[in-house]
């Protein structure tokens, strides 16, 4: 069964390059650029498997949209793979505090994206 996964990045070019990777791989996707956006989105799609997210936005970051995620009783399963360019061990610690259930840190291994996706599937 093909996943299907919310991307959650203010930088249009990240969108396009996962998209393009995951689609390739057979997932489907839903995106945002906004982390209200994604809020929203998961409140009215709940055919969402995964959520992958930026951790460095502007409006709210997506600590805060990940602590919403988890109090939202209906949404509150669906996985979230913080993804950040801040990649030192107290940042993935951060993330994981934070209610994520991966991290991937920026530039994206592709590689390293699958399996977080594959583990939590």
């Amino acid at each position: 069964m093909n996943k299907k996964i919310l991307i959650v990045d203010d930088d249009p070019r990240n969108i396009f390059a996962l998209k393009l990777t995951l689609k390739a791989r057979g997932y489907q996707i839903v995106s945002c650029t906004m982390a209200q956006e994604a809020i929203q989105i998961l409140k009215e799609d709940n055919t969402i498997d995964i959520v992958l997210m930026d951790m460095m936005m502007p409006e709210m970051d997506g600590y805060e949209a990940i602590r919403i995620i988890k109090d939202m009783p209906l949404v509150s399963r669906v996985p979230v793979i913080a993804v950040t360019a801040q990649a030192m061990p107290e940042d993935r610690q951060k993330c994981l505090d934070a209610g994520a259930q991966g991290y991937v840190s920026k530039p994206i291994d592709v590689d390293q994206l699958i399996l977080a996706i594959e583990k939590l599937s």
